[in-house]
């Protein structure tokens, strides 16, 4: 049986992994230098195969959703001990923290308001409620199979999960259309370039028909037609860490590749933000391939792999996907 769990959630940790060592490192330097297997030390002078804040915040939400199903306060103290204890990090500390998930997860200890603890301002729009994002739209995904959810209801549980750190509407919005992409490789039945074209039809068209934004959608339109996208010059991909820019490089890496290594590398060799372009990129390609598609030297090599893996079947076990 195929472990939906396991080919997402091992796809984001081996992608942060993978460009963790080599983050904010500019795209010439990659150039010069690809990476084209796992490394050790660099930035964080961390061990080969520890993985960043993109993965340990995924394995907090994932925890808590295993536990206790979707729990806004549970997933919030997750996070919490994530930053003031180290939990669900490779060596046992916090390392690599993006400002407004510090933020928001600071707030929320103080006032445990999860409501209102996320950034809101147009200039904290980084990636890192797009980074965790996974656990949520598998739950979703199992949700609305089960027939215990609708589409209005999966948009909603996807802006709040995003809102715990990043309530800015195109944040959100982001973690929208990546649900649909999602939701649509999961239901495959066409080519993976087609499923992604589906996804973000039914994203798209799915959010309007919510009443979202449509001038904070509009950022996201160089995404409509992928048969276009597809051949916009790598110089016009940014590996930032804004979240519009973050959304694009996944696709786009996923459009011009057809195996889970290839996406990957592609992902971290575009510079700066490595880490969490690559896990964006790295949840994506694991369900499309399967995480038997990952190298196993690459498995092999992550830190705390058995606890990943007992947490990503207990998350099948539960949902039964």
């Amino acid at each position: 049986m195929v472990n939906i769990w396991m080919n997402g959630i091992m796809g984001v940790v081996v992608g942060d992994a993978l460009g963790l060592p080599v983050q904010f490192a500019p795209r010439e330097e990659r150039d010069a230098d690809p990476v084209t297997d796992m490394r050790g030390h660099g930035v964080f002078d961390m061990p080969a195969g520890s993985w960043s804040d993109d993965s340990s915040l995924t394995l907090a939400a994932l925890d808590a959703l295993n536990n206790y199903g979707y729990d806004p306060d549970r997933i919030m103290q997750n996070f919490v001990s994530w930053l003031k204890e180290g939990k669900y990090t490779p060596l046992g500390f916090s390392y690599d923290i993006g400002g407004a998930c510090f933020d928001s997860i600071t707030e929320y200890s103080r006032t445990h308001n999860w409501k209102t603890c996320g950034r809101t301002g147009e200039n904290e729009n980084g990636n890192g409620s797009l980074m965790r994002i996974m656990p949520f739209c598998l739950y979703c995904y199992c949700e609305q199979k089960a027939g215990r959810m609708t589409d209005t209801e999966a948009i909603e549980l996807i802006r709040e999960a995003s809102a715990f750190t990043h309530a800015h509407e195109r944040s959100r919005i982001a973690c929208v259309l990546y649900y649909f992409i999602v939701r649509s490789v999961l239901d495959g039945k066409m080519s993976s370039n087609k499923c992604l074209q589906r996804g973000l039809d039914d994203g798209f068209r799915l959010y309007a028909e919510n009443g979202g934004d449509m001038d904070e959608l509009a950022y996201f339109n160089r995404l409509r037609d992928l048969s276009l996208f597809k051949d916009v010059p790598r110089d016009e991909i940014s590996g930032s860490g804004y979240v519009l820019h973050s959304l694009e490089a996944a696709v786009w890496c996923l459009l011009n590749t057809n195996n889970y290594a290839d996406a990957v590398l592609l992902a971290v060799n575009l510079g700066l933000d490595t880490d969490t372009t690559a896990a964006i990129t790295g949840g994506l390609a694991g369900l499309i391939y399967g995480e038997i598609s990952i190298p196993k030297r690459w498995r092999d090599q992550i830190l705390k792999k058995e606890m990943i893996e007992e947490m990503c079947h207990m998350a099948a076990s539960k949902y039964n996907y």
